[in-house]
């Protein structure tokens, strides 16, 4: 009972999770390679590996430190019990790290025997044969006590020639004695005795009667053309123009030809057979018969690609003229003024005022201007002067719209500005501080604004250049919570703006 319940714990907690994956790769490779081969005959065989010992890793080590692995070698005497089965009984020896305890180890020299039985995916005498072990064996410490191990593990072989194998196979070790559940990897030889089968003698083949009617070497049993002198290549059959296509499959068959057209030929090499080419000695595309497009108009696009075959025009327009509404020579497409007549210099746009900046770019295109000034007239920094100074210059009795006698001298010279420029027109804005209600400040700025565009109507300056609006206290300049800065919101501005 105690062994059949130490058996079930190290099948259930110690071997079945790496059995499981371990086993069902083994039996898809024994799919893959499965082999045809006879059975072999082999009853009895050897073997020699190379032992590597894990102690270690089972008994508080670290499976990874490769290092503390030791080796040791084992001889085998194979039996083989059927198809499936071999009973193995190999003798081992080597050298472990043993645990005294959780901490130290030391070095002993063991010798051991098992009793195995290997169980195979496969039928031997494929080139690679996974299988299954199993069985148990003593083993002898040389510095120690004897202790029985339960193996489990898996293999491959690997056909070397018919009598020798490679052979891998590694094992799980349960021990019954503690602190010696082991792993064990093995890499070596097996060896069998005897001869390899030998495979089944087949009938002699039966002399018959050897016929050839057109004695072209080929029988007639096997000539597609009996009765035709042929080539053996062709299966009896002829080929007069030597094309490679026997007769029987050349649709040309006096003329020779290329393969891909049944052996016909393509003399201006279109990739159109001359039987089905109208133009046979001109190469053209198959969509036209083998005969090239035409180019009406010598545009350069051919006609099946010419949307106007009859009137030049270029590629990029699939062969028709580009638009030009203006007609001045550039089509619309380059144009930045498709509606109006311009030169090439300025991408087709015109130049009205003559300054030297086209239209498309002239902010003030009837009025010869400046580049530094989008075109447009400059004022004089000291015309610019005079008007920044006349936003405060300008003066009004308290709470009224009544200019004072001083903001006379101010608003003639704003006078003078706009005889001198006159290209430009002024817009007059009104602006006040928050004293008092915003409606009234609203009403009281359009008043100011108002007047001062009377007083320059009045000296001779066209209503028609300017223009005047109130803004009340919604544009302040400084802050409305001293005196200096209410003053400085109470102005009227004068902007010049270019005539367009």
């Amino acid at each position: 009972m105690y062994f059949c319940r130490v058996l079930s714990i190290l099948c259930i907690m110690k071997v079945h999770n790496i059995l499981t994956g371990t086993i069902t790769a083994l039996l898809i490779l024994s799919v893959l390679t499965q082999s045809n081969a006879q059975n072999h005959e082999f009853k009895d065989g050897i073997s020699f590996k190379k032992l590597f010992l894990d102690y270690q890793s089972q008994n508080g080590g670290e499976f990874t430190r490769f290092k503390d692995y030791k080796s040791g070698f084992e001889l085998g005497y194979h039996r083989a019990l059927g198809n499936n089965l071999n009973l193995v009984v190999p003798f081992k020896f080597g050298v472990v790290n043993s645990h005294v305890d959780s901490v130290k180890t030391f070095q002993k020299t063991i010798a051991g025997l098992d009793a195995q039985v290997q169980y195979f995916f496969n039928k031997n005498g494929g080139i690679i044969t996974p299988y299954v072990m199993g069985g148990v064996g003593g083993v002898m410490e040389f510095s120690g006590d004897f202790n029985v191990q339960v193996p489990l593990g898996v293999g491959l072989f690997f056909r070397v020639s018919p009598t020798t194998y490679f052979n891998w196979q590694s094992e799980y070790r349960y021990s019954f004695a503690e602190n010696r559940n082991n792993l064990q990897h093995g890499i070596g030889f097996v060896h069998w005795f005897g001869n390899a089968p030998k495979a089944p003698d087949l009938p002699m083949p039966v002399d018959q009667e050897f016929i050839d009617t057109d004695g072209d070497g080929v029988e007639d049993a096997l000539d597609l053309c009996p009765n035709e002198y042929g080539l053996k290549q062709f299966n009896g059959c002829p080929d007069k123009d030597k094309d490679g296509v026997p007769d029987y499959m050349d649709k040309c068959p006096d003329l020779a030809g290329l393969k891909e057209f049944g052996g016909c030929p393509d003399t201006d090499k279109d990739g159109v057979p001359d039987f089905e080419d109208e133009c046979p000695n001109v190469a053209g595309p198959k969509a036209n018969k083998g005969c090239p497009y035409g180019d009406r108009d010598g545009d350069g696009v051919p006609d099946n690609e010419d949307k106007c075959p009859d009137v030049a025009g270029p590629k990029s327009n699939n062969g028709c003229p580009l638009a030009d509404r203006d007609g001045d020579g550039i089509p619309d497409v380059e144009d930045r003024c498709p509606d109006k007549p311009g030169l090439r210099i300025y991408n087709g746009c015109p130049d009205t005022d003559g300054d030297g900046i086209d239209d498309s770019r002239d902010k003030c295109p009837e009025i010869p201007g400046t580049v530094a000034n989008d075109g447009c007239p400059e004022i004089s920094k000291e015309d610019k002067k005079t008007l920044d100074i006349a936003m405060r210059a300008v003066q009004f009795q308290t709470g009224s719209a009544v200019l004072k006698p001083e903001s006379n001298a101010v608003l003639d010279q704003i006078a003078d500005i706009m005889r001198r420029y006159k290209d430009f027109n002024m817009v007059i804005s009104g602006h006040t501080d928050n004293t008092g209600t915003s409606s009234l400040n609203q009403t009281l700025s359009e008043r100011r604004a108002k007047a001062c565009y009377d007083y320059l109507v009045k000296k001779g300056i066209s209503a028609d250049r300017m223009s005047y609006a109130g803004f009340g206290e919604t544009r302040p300049v400084s802050t409305n919570d001293n005196e200096k800065g209410r003053s400085l919101n109470r102005r009227v501005e004068f902007n010049m703006i270019p005539r367009q």
